[in-house]
């Protein structure tokens, strides 16, 4: 049925999975219902790191793990987890910080900045945590795995 499509699907479903999962597992957790989870970049679990990881796991389980396709996605995965729990959420903590420096600067000087880059809206979520990071890894082996044996 997946064909050599499997680690397409796979990935494609581990990151469907994983953005759906988001305001399920926050609802669990906290009690707070936010549907717009599902849309949006970081949270638990990450939803770049499931997709790469089920991508991988397919292509090792696929193409063989001594292949050089799967080194390839390998590193690929390893750079896009080190990337979402490292770079990209330094960058959203850098934005807090920048925004919340501009409120600071409004009450100390008691001046409006409205030149419009200080009202632009950013999104301060960009990336995980690792806690994030290894619930996208879960999610990512559960899926290829499972969509293995069922093929």
């Amino acid at each position: 049925m997946l064909g050599n499509m499997y680690p397409f699907w796979a990935a494609i479903t581990a990151n469907l999975l994983a953005q759906v999962l988001k305001p399920i597992l926050l609802y669990l957790h906290l009690g707070e219902w936010k549907p717009a989870l599902a849309t949006d970049s970081g949270g638990f679990p990450s939803s770049h790191t499931s997709t790469v990881t089920a991508l991988c796991l397919s292509i090792g389980i696929q193409e063989r793990f001594s292949s050089s396709l799967f080194a390839v996605t390998l590193i690929f995965g390893l750079i896009v987890a080190y990337d979402a729990a490292n770079v990209r959420y330094y960058a959203g903590q850098n934005i807090q910080i920048t925004q919340q420096l501009i409120k600071d600067i409004q009450i100390l000087t008691q001046t409006k900045l409205d030149d419009p880059i200080y009202l632009l809206k950013v999104k301060e979520v960009l990336g995980h945590k690792w806690i994030e990071v290894i619930g996208g890894v879960a999610v990512g082996l559960t899926v290829a795995s499972l969509m293995y044996f069922m093929r």
